[in-house]
């Protein structure tokens, strides 16, 4: 197993909703997500502390944008984190439908 997780991959660990990069000593970064139809919905970006700066985040929601390319899904930013992602790197998600106005349950 990579320790590293600038290293590691992300893994869409359909199972289980979530994309995830997991580094050593059982540290994991995820962003949990659910499907809806064509929709994939953001929920939560979760990136350990000893990782932080370092783009992590930046990548799970990559891999989402990704897969919603791939699989004609609009993306439906509920987690505050993603959703200041999305916004700041306009230019990388021109090829994805993005729907900021849904608003999250409550």
């Amino acid at each position: 197993m990579t320790t590293d997780p600038d290293d590691a991959a992300v893994v869409d660990a359909t199972e289980e909703n979530r994309f995830v990069i997991r580094g050593g000593g059982g540290l994991e970064a995820e962003l949990v997500y659910r499907t809806h139809g064509d929709r994939l919905v953001l929920i939560h970006t979760g990136v350990p502390e000893e990782w932080g700066g370092r783009g992590i985040g930046g990548r799970l929601v990559r891999a989402a944008l990704e897969r919603a390319r791939a699989e004609g899904l609009t993306i439906v930013p509920w987690c505050p984190f993603a959703r200041r992602w999305l916004r700041a790197h306009g230019g990388e998600t021109a090829a994805v439908t993005i729907d900021w106005d849904t608003p999250p349950p409550e």
